[in-house]
């Protein structure tokens, strides 16, 4: 099922061509997405989208949930986290799962220079983590623009996520993973010369490594070990104020189901959470044609308009496009 999400033939041809905007989220960094607006921006409600590692505004999941709430009436922001979808020249950094802090400033502009209303944010894979990391960071004090926030498959509790990408079983997905992880890497030494020790790189072979040697010591954590228990979003989720969906499979092979029985998730009456027997790992093709066939892009859309307070208005002849 995962590989079949990732390799599923599938077009957007009722998305329109997103606007570029930059986001200021520090000193020196930028975000880069692609916005797709409505006639009235104000008067609808606006989903912020987050891929997961290694994906981009252009992932297809994106794309794919992007239309679909476009759609519905939504403003849509295809967000892409630092130095993805061609950006690496906006940040002198490295991007990883603990940068909730870029979605809050991306919130706050939203509020404050675009005068929204209604936000949502939902994020896939590692993207699930940092909008459910935001959402129980911000906790009581969640501005009230702040709709909801939706986990597709998150790796909220990094560790045993990094020890199941490691099994026998899911050797394709860790080479494909540390193979981009090295390219960009590479890509960001050269961009910023002399910034980046690179030695060792090519002896990497797993996420773990990786983090250990790369990603944790470029983003203020002692090691892996620390990266993953401080930028997990589990230790923050029993302070989780706003409606909160998290869509994932039971035979996920990234996301061990086991994660979500956490007494921070599962004891908080604010979080939802479905789980169908299968699905894999961001995927979730289902049997039924058209809206339908990517189950939980459709379920995305559902849950904010569902807590959305103004009415979207849906631009399909077909009203729920599942036809």
């Amino acid at each position: 099922m995962t590989l079949a999400g990732a390799l599923w033939p599938r077009r957007t041809p009722r998305l329109p061509p997103g606007q570029e905007r930059l986001f200021a989220v520090e000193r020196g960094t930028q975000l880069l997405a692609r916005c797709h607006w409505q006639e009235q921006p104000r008067d609808c409600p606006t989903l912020v989208l987050v891929h997961g590692l290694e994906g981009s505004s252009e992932s297809s999941y994106m794309r794919g949930t992007a239309e679909k709430a476009f759609l519905s009436g939504f403003n849509v922001v295809r967000l892409n986290q630092r130095n993805c979808g061609g950006s690496d020249r906006l940040t002198p950094t490295v991007y990883n799962s603990g940068l909730s802090g870029d979605f809050r400033a991306v919130l706050a502009e939203l509020i404050a220079a675009d005068g929204l209303r209604e936000i949502g944010f939902a994020g896939y894979s590692m993207g699930g983590n940092l909008v459910l990391k935001m959402a129980g960071e911000l906790g009581a004090a969640s501005p009230a623009e702040l709709l909801g926030v939706c986990g597709v498959c998150p790796t909220a509790d990094l560790a045993p996520c990094v020890d199941a990408i490691a099994q026998p079983g899911n050797r394709l997905y860790q080479r494909r993973f540390v193979r981009l992880l090295k390219l960009r890497m590479r890509s960001k030494a050269r961009l910023f010369p002399g910034q980046f020790d690179l030695a060792g790189l090519a002896g990497l072979q797993t996420i773990r490594d990786f983090d250990d040697k790369i990603t944790a010591p470029l983003s203020g954590y002692r090691d892996a070990v620390d990266y993953y228990e401080r930028a997990s979003a589990v230790r923050v989720m029993q302070n989780v104020s706003v409606p909160t969906l998290i869509l994932t499979a039971k035979d996920d092979p990234m996301v061990p189901f086991s994660l979500f029985a956490a007494a921070a998730i599962a004891g908080n009456p604010r979080i939802e959470i479905v789980a169908p027997e299968h699905g894999g790992h961001c995927s979730f093709i289902s049997r039924s044609p058209g809206w339908e066939r990517h189950w939980a892009e459709a379920r995305v859309v559902e849950f904010f308009r569902g807590i959305a307070k103004s009415e979207p208005e849906n631009k399909s002849e077909t009203g729920e496009q599942r036809a």
